[in-house]
């Protein structure tokens, strides 16, 4: 049985006549007669009897009309559904984030995406980098957002967001209305970080921008998320160096001061496998481009897209071998990264 025979089916179903069914099929009658003999072969039972004075459905006929249609039905919503997959439309994508990212664009982007792609079911998981890393690499992740510039080769990158570090105090503090800080007036302080557990690239980033600073800070909490620390600051309990995206979450009984001191930024990338051929997973990554502003030469092309010979980026010609790369760490595997 094939879905020619079940058009014709019921063409001839709604017509009741050879002659006219065959010319709205734009076929001549004979290959008409041949596929419903065919069909009815196929099905074990007559579907039509037919005389030279008329055509009428069988007991069998009429019962095979409803789930013929629905089975041309099916066919046709399948069809659709992996034409709209195949061009971006619809389908799935899983997105890993860490916290600080619905502070830094991401909610935005996630709204302007849905509205151009109703049909895309977005998933979204808050995961540290390290957890994101490792789920990318074993495809449980489309697409991540991560606070390192060390990523392993197989995965692109945009960078989306540069932020500087602040002082997040209690409103009450007596350092809470300066209109900026120096690191040493935090010396003696308790601090609270986000665990080294969770993330032991930030926890190393503070202790190396406080004792160049001339001390070692006070570290009395440990936590797991961004927003725990801001709400401990916010009771009074301690002080905490934050990326400044923080200071939009509005918390109540919390400051944010600025330093008078550069510090290296607080990066976030947006990453994606490169092997991964996903049209859906194109748009998103062409929506994330579009959000912060053109490529300036140093970001991947989204995938299936051929980058621009000229525009090659330094970071792809490192991953790929082609190029070479400044003094830094040796790119380690997804185990090593959290938060």
């Amino acid at each position: 049985m094939e879905f020619r025979h079940l058009r014709y089916f019921l063409v001839l179903a709604e017509e009741l006549h050879f002659g006219k069914a065959a010319r709205r099929l734009s076929i001549s009658q004979p290959p008409l007669s041949l596929n419903i003999q065919q069909l009815e072969t196929s099905i074990g039972a007559r579907l039509f009897t037919r005389n030279s004075k008329q055509v009428a459905l069988t007991a069998a006929g009429l019962a095979f009309v409803p789930a013929a249609r629905a089975l041309i039905d099916q066919a046709e919503q399948a069809a659709r559904h992996a034409r709209d997959v195949g061009q971006g439309m619809a389908g799935s994508l899983t997105i890993g984030f860490a916290g600080t990212m619905l502070y830094s664009g991401l909610p935005k982007i996630l709204e302007r995406f849905q509205m151009r792609h109703p049909l895309l079911r977005l998933m979204l998981k808050e995961l540290s980098s390290s957890e994101q890393l490792i789920e990318l690499a074993h495809d449980r992740l489309d697409i991540g957002f991560v606070h390192t510039t060390r990523v392993p080769a197989e995965l692109s990158q945009i960078l989306v967001s540069s932020q500087a570090f602040v002082v997040c105090l209690p409103a009450g503090h007596a350092l809470a209305q300066q209109k900026s800080l120096s690191l040493q007036a935090l010396q003696g302080e308790p601090f609270a970080v986000v665990s080294r557990t969770v993330s032991p690239d930030y926890h190393e980033r503070i202790l190396v921008i406080c004792t160049e600073a001339g001390f070692y800070p006070e570290i009395r909490y440990e936590l797991r998320h961004w927003l725990s620390v801001v709400s401990l600051v916010s009771q009074g309990m301690g002080v905490a160096l934050v990326p400044a995206a923080l200071s939009q979450s509005a918390m109540a009984g919390t400051a944010f001061v600025p330093l008078d001191m550069v510090t290296t930024p607080y990066d976030t990338h947006c990453l994606w496998k490169t092997s991964r051929d996903n049209p859906a997973l194109a748009a998103f990554v062409d929506a994330v481009r579009a959000a912060h502003g053109p490529r300036t030469g140093n970001e991947a092309p989204a995938p299936g897209k051929s980058p621009n010979p000229a525009k090659v980026s330094e970071a792809t010609a490192i991953a790929t071998g082609t190029g070479t790369a400044p003094a830094s760490p040796s790119l380690p595997s997804a185990k090593e990264f959290i938060l």
